[in-house]
């Protein structure tokens, strides 16, 4: 695989969508929250998944200009309307919402309808570290999820993500989806002409296996856990906390309504409410203990966690963020490895759009 400098990478993506038609910071902030998932390793949730934005938006389900507003709102909540736009623009509006309420009255909840995909969770939760606040963060997504004994797709991979700060220490940041693996896992083993592991998807009769083209065939993803065996029903409860507080709560499509991100797959008919949902929220530390007081204690319980005894000695206890961080580290010194399909995919998106994409890493 090619290295490419994340800097460059992101300029491109943003020259992508202000020919997309959206204002420049607008883009720069999409750019940012795209890229940012490969600067972390989410590969997954990265540029590989630009083409996609562009189909949807060619579809006209991606307004480039949105109107973004808030619809309805208390001191400490909020509603908003995306407006069809990019969640990647609509997702950080509404945290800044969030953080805006917390500075006021403690913590901000906000949920979002009428939005798109919106990258990686981590992104919207971490923007609360900057404000020395703890962020929550969680979208419904695609109806690729069957529920605990059925064969139906009822959820997506509805990913949740905390960012809570520290003193000293790297801050604990949880991010993960509510089903054994994200969508994008798939399509990467896909273009690595791997198998998938058992456990991950089902054929369409309700089987395991480890066809990477299953849900193309009727088939569909597994709740974290996989089986009710292996406690299955959990990540079939938290998927559906997620789409109910994102969806339900906001006025979006829930469930099978939840409208895919593939362009190719038509709407449901009747929806139940408006685009993909959100739910954003920040807390702030002193609405519940003195700040510095509880960071130093968040310092104190990820050391007795890190020196906690291991099953081998190749074995280490890692804190939530730790991969991550340490994926961004290496890769902002030494570049994004990008697969060859997703290079090919990068340059005929910017023939599309008049952009040599060569041009940006030379």
């Amino acid at each position: 695989m090619s290295l490419f400098e994340f800097k460059a990478l992101q300029d491109f993506v943003k020259d992508v969508f202000v020919q997309m038609g959206c204002p420049a910071n607008e883009a720069q902030e999409a750019a940012e929250v795209l890229v940012n998932a490969d600067l972390r390793g989410v590969d997954s949730h990265g540029v590989a998944r630009l083409h996609g934005y562009i189909r949807l938006w060619e579809e006209d389900r991606i307004n480039a200009k949105p109107a973004i507003k808030i619809v309805h709102e208390t001191p400490s909540t909020a509603v908003i309307d995306g407006d069809k736009g990019l969640g990647l623009v609509v997702a950080p509006f509404a945290m800044r919402i969030a953080m805006e309420k917390a500075e006021k009255v403690g913590t901000g909840w906000v949920s979002v309808k009428n939005s798109n995909h919106y990258g990686i969770a981590g992104h919207h939760s971490m923007m609360a570290l900057e404000k020395d606040m703890i962020g929550w963060s969680m979208t419904n997504a695609s109806p690729l999820v069957s529920p605990t004994f059925s064969k139906e797709r009822l959820l997506g991979t509805n990913p949740i993500s905390i960012a809570i700060p520290t003193k000293n220490q790297p801050p604990y940041v949880a991010d993960f989806a509510t089903t054994t693996v994200a969508n994008g896992k798939l399509e990467v083993l896909k273009r690595k002409n791997e198998k998938a592991p058992l456990g991950w998807v089902q054929d369409k009769d309700g089987k395991g296996t480890t066809d990477v083209d299953a849900l193309k065939k009727g088939g569909s993803m597994l709740p974290l856990g996989g089986s009710r065996e292996h406690s299955g029903h959990k990540g079939y409860i938290l998927g559906s906390i997620v789409d109910i507080f994102s969806a339900v709560l906001s006025g979006a499509n829930y469930g099978p309504w939840a409208p895919p991100f593939v362009s190719f797959l038509p709407l449901k008919e009747n929806p139940v409410g408006e685009g993909l949902g959100h739910f954003l929220g920040a807390m702030r530390i002193d609405a519940f203990r003195p700040a510095e007081d509880f960071k130093s204690h968040m310092d104190n319980w990820i050391d007795t966690f890190r020196k906690s005894e291991t099953t081998s000695e190749n074995d280490k206890v890692l804190i939530p963020g730790d991969p991550e961080r340490e994926i961004s580290t290496e890769r902002k010194a030494n570049g994004i490895p990008l697969l060859p399909a997703v290079v090919e995919d990068l340059k005929s998106i910017g023939d599309k759009f008049e952009l040599n994409f060569d041009y940006y890493f030379s």
